[in-house]
């Protein structure tokens, strides 16, 4: 889970700079650069959001939107507000 939040947080830190590059913040020099890693990025991230899902027994539709999520920029904030949530749910439940 520790590594799933991390890599949603970077994946979509990078979703945005990629975003930068095209409404011309950024040169469009990066592209490569930026797109590679990103690219690595979102493939860790789908990879990590299946484990945990299945580890945490989340039906599809939870796994679905965690997709979504990686698609829209600024999602990967929902994406730990929901986590932090089942975080604390699984922690009251296990008391």
């Amino acid at each position: 889970m520790k590594y799933f939040r991390m890599i949603s947080f970077i994946e979509g830190m990078s979703y945005l700079l990629i975003l930068s590059v095209t409404l011309g913040f950024i040169s469009r020099d990066y592209v490569s650069m930026l797109g590679m890693g990103h690219g690595v990025l979102f493939i860790l991230y789908v990879v990590l959001s299946l484990q945990v899902t299945h580890k945490k027994g989340w039906s599809i539709l939870v796994w679905l939107l965690l997709f979504v999520a990686s698609l829209v920029p600024f999602a990967f904030i929902a994406v730990e507000v929901f986590i932090r949530k089942e975080m604390a749910g699984s922690k009251a439940t296990a008391k």
